[in-house]
């Protein structure tokens, strides 16, 4: 199956996220946020990436511009739950700089996983 990293600053979200993609037989790969991501976890042999759009240190807009430069092809699945601006705001601008498809929290299972299916292709 594939690799996906999976950021998010908080670590419940990452482990629900983990169990839910270990389910369908995917390897799962885990950063606190996008500094550690990009100097840690990105590589060339992701198949996807799942990333809140705020966190500390370097937030998932700023991940997703960085990103893109190094691995143009990888899809990216942007997820938030809002923040200073709401959600479908800042899902939207994540859409507009390369996110392959955006999901609000609070997660379903179907949702993380119809989602992955669609981005996975």
């Amino acid at each position: 199956m594939a690799t996906i990293l999976v950021i998010d600053d908080d670590t419940s979200i990452r482990r629900s996220l983990r169990r839910i993609l270990e389910t369908r037989g995917h390897e799962v790969r885990e950063a606190d946020n996008g500094s550690s991501a990009l100097e840690h976890e990105a590589s060339a042999d992701l198949d996807l990436v799942i990333t809140d759009v705020y966190m500390p240190e370097m937030d998932g807009i700023e991940f997703l511009i960085r990103f893109r430069d190094i691995f143009p092809d990888t899809p990216i699945i942007a997820i938030s739950g809002g923040g200073y601006a709401t959600k479908e705001f800042v899902l939207q601008d994540a859409g507009l700089i390369g996110a392959t498809e955006t999901l609000s929290k609070p997660l379903t299972v179907d949702g993380v996983l119809n989602a992955v299916d669609r981005a996975l292709g």
